[in-house]
């Protein structure tokens, strides 16, 4: 006699007793990508864009439907099973999954609940149950939002199923499996973990804003004497934007030093890069304590400031969820609403402008943009803030790190429209993005960090959500990728003398604690090379002749069209790739001075400093300020100079004609014939009343003692 099918057994919680074991498995790199795609099988897909390559936690779909990139796997809608497979090609404890839904602006689509299977050999399955029945797990309520089902007790296997039972709309879903891999010395992750020895006086953990803080402080304790913290301003939430000097001599610039920063936390899931940053503060205090030759001379040849959190309310909001739950948006605005990196004014436009204009460098400068009037940071006081601190330090050089994807991008980020889409209002890009004024140094830049990374450039199964679009070698320009207005880069280049770059260190914007030491190793190397970089090029000090510094100098370089200014103590840096270039330096009263400088292949920038003789230029504008300016045509001043010529010359008889300013008349012909006589009388003419006349000791009657005394400065109206 037939036994009756019970219904599945639902399940909800794991057991107690098993829950610290399960806690302890990280995720086995669905979302990171160290899990590849021919370890993947699907039963099938209803596209081509939605095979199961694109079953991983958080991908991204592409905006072109014509692009082969889906948000999620998606198998065929006519077939009656579904089910997607996983190879771990070892044997490995599977303790829990996390699914997700669609990623699509239209579709809303995801899996409710699923049962899961294991396998030793890909052919004989077991699903999971209590002995008695199957259990059958519930999946997500929304299309965006992770959902964590951890298993009652670890499964040993090495294939694991998941078979979607109902659904909201089209069965589709992105998932990540927790799992702990046993022991492979075949494995290349494996031999990469072994090689890694974690350095103990680092702190491999996520940090929240307190622990942050407190660590922070505990540097500063150990290196007293190279460190120093300050505040950017605070948070919606009031909290601090921290940060750290690392230097020689933290508190104060040093002439001839230049500025570097490294800025992470724009958007508060993408742990990575604040976690790479506090532990490069601690590597540096450390080992510049232990006299590493290499780091003595970046902290004593460089002022480095340290943020790792530019947006910490964001990075507390992620935080609470999780590394694995945190999704892709989670914790990535502001608390008022505000994406960091893409909230700075649009100078792009402003120059782009006015080089179509043709009023490119003569009217309007190719560098230190003001900001109009009419626009400016969306931000309430964050952007200003950070506005406010670019400004305050003569940075000469800087990278801002984010998630979820894994190069190295470069300005310019916006795209320019062409005028007849500007004029109708929608949105068309010109045919190619424009490119910088320093585009071979910004791809030198990015080079250096991507070339050293350890795996920016292995980019042979493509970039984290499609196709490989570096060309191989891990950097991109950003414009050409995924362009956005208002970005911290452009604006740091267009308004500072900074250059900047964002290097996205992994798909992963939040991966678990247990690859903070492989992220580590991965980055160090890089972070360090990318420092040195700004030692590049020329620098030097422009002065006057008796010795005083010059601010806000103007150094050109010939065929750069970008010009830095020299700072407050005189002082600038011009990042330059090796060569041979004609350097001018301008300065408002002063002539201006252009040097050959020689940039070579060594390390170390080229100094080429400069003395500025003052200009005649400086006493006229002196005497133009001390009296009133009255506003003439230049026909007048042609006018006058025509009376006066004639007024020279005519007692010698030679032929003049002038026109007064004020006559416009023309009088007619007349036939009378003109009196002839033998010797004119002397009269006074009608315009020796307007000059002093030779011999003569004082003017006119018509002439006043005011009018005598008053001091005249014209100005010439070109039109």
């Amino acid at each position: 006699r037939a036994k009756a099918k019970k219904r599945p057994h639902v399940f909800k919680e794991p057991k107690s007793r098993c829950f610290p074991l399960v806690a302890e498995c990280p995720p086995l790199g669905m979302e990171s990508h160290r899990i590849e795609s021919d370890q993947l099988l699907a039963s099938s897909m209803s596209h081509h864009r939605y095979s199961q390559a694109r079953a991983r936690l958080n991908i991204q779909a592409s905006d072109d439907e014509e692009e082969m990139h889906g948000g999620a796997w998606c198998p065929n809608p006519e077939d009656n099973i579904h089910w997607f497979e996983m190879d771990a090609r070892r044997a490995t404890e599977f303790t829990g999954i996390i699914t997700q839904g669609r990623d699509s602006r239209n579709e809303i689509d995801f899996v409710t609940s699923y049962y899961v299977q294991f396998s030793n050999d890909s052919r004989e399955w077991k699903t999971i149950h209590d002995g008695y029945s199957d259990w059958l797990f519930f999946g997500n309520s929304d299309k965006d939002t992770p959902v964590l089902n951890q298993l009652a007790e670890p499964i040993l296997a090495r294939y694991i199923r998941v078979i979607p039972q109902s659904w909201n709309g089209s069965c589709c879903m992105r998932l990540e499996v927790l799992g702990c891999p046993l022991p492979d010395p075949t494995s290349a992750y494996q031999r990469l973990q072994n090689e890694v020895t974690p350095v103990q006086y680092l702190d491999f953990r996520h940090h929240n804003y307190s622990d942050m803080v407190t660590m922070m402080k505990s540097v500063s304790e150990e290196c007293p004497n190279i460190t120093s913290m300050y505040s950017l301003g605070r948070s919606s939430n009031g909290l601090d934007i921290l940060a750290m000097v690392i230097s020689g001599n933290p508190t104060e610039h040093e002439i001839g030093e230049p500025e570097f920063r490294y800025t992470a936390g724009l958007h508060g899931n993408e742990a990575t890069g604040r976690e790479m940053v506090l532990l490069l503060l601690q590597y540096l205090c450390k080992e510049y304590n232990d006299g590493n030759p290499r780091v003595r001379r970046l902290v004593e040849g460089i002022r480095i400031h340290l943020v790792p959190s530019l947006n910490p309310d964001g990075q507390e909001k992620a935080l609470t969820v999780g590394s694995e739950l945190s999704g892709w948006t989670t914790g990535h605005w502001t608390e008022d609403g505000h994406d960091i990196f893409q909230n700075f004014p649009d100078l792009n436009s402003v120059l782009w402008d006015a080089e179509d204009k043709g009023m490119v460098p003569k009217l309007t400068p190719n560098h230190h943009v003001k900001i109009p009037r009419t626009i400016g940071p969306t931000s309430s006081g964050l952007g200003f803030a950070i506005i406010l601190w670019m400004e305050s330090h003569p940075f000469v050089l800087g990278a801002n790190f984010q998630g979820g994807e894994r190069f190295v991008a470069y300005p310019y980020d916006n795209h320019r429209l062409t005028k007849t889409a500007g004029a109708r209002g929608y949105a068309e890009p010109e045919d190619e993005p424009r490119a910088t004024a320093d585009a071979s140094f910004f791809r030198w830049l990015a080079i250096s960090y991507a070339s050293t990374h350890l795996s920016m450039t292995y980019t042979s199964h493509g970039s984290c959500h499609g196709n490989d679009i570096t060309g191989g070698i891990g950097i991109v320009n950003r414009a050409k990728w995924q362009p956005v207005t208002g970005s911290m880069n452009d604006f740091s280049y267009l308004h500072t003398n900074c250059l900047e770059l964002s290097v996205f260190l992994g798909c992963d914007k939040f991966p678990h604690q247990s690859e903070l030491v492989i992220e580590w190793e991965k980055n160090r190397e890089a972070m360090l090379t990318f420092m040195e970089q700004v030692q590049r090029g020329i620098r030097g000090v422009v002065k006057d002749n008796e010795g005083n510094p010059i601010a806000n100098a103007t150094v050109s370089v010939e065929g750069v069209n970008h010009d830095v200014s020299t700072a407050v103590t005189g002082d600038y840096w011009r990042l330059l790739n090796p060569g041979e270039y004609r350097v001018t330096v301008r300065a408002e009263g002063f002539a201006p001075l252009t040097k050959l400088c020689v940039v070579g292949y060594e390390a170390g920038a080229i100094t080429c400093s400069f003395n500025l003789a003052k200009s005649n230029w400086d006493r006229i504008k002196q005497v133009g300020t001390a009296t009133p300016t009255i506003r003439v045509s230049i026909s007048y001043f042609r006018a006058i100079e025509a009376l006066y010529k004639c007024y020279l010359f005519i007692h010698r008889s030679w032929p003049c004609t002038a026109t007064s300013p004020y006559t416009t008349k023309t009088l007619p012909l007349t036939t009378t014939p003109v009196p002839t006589t033998t010797e004119a009388e002397p009269t006074t003419a009608w315009y020796d009343s307007w000059f002093i006349g030779e011999g003569q000791t004082s003017a006119p009657e018509s002439f006043t003692d005011s009018i005598l005394d008053y001091k005249y400065e014209y100005k010439i109206d070109d039109y």
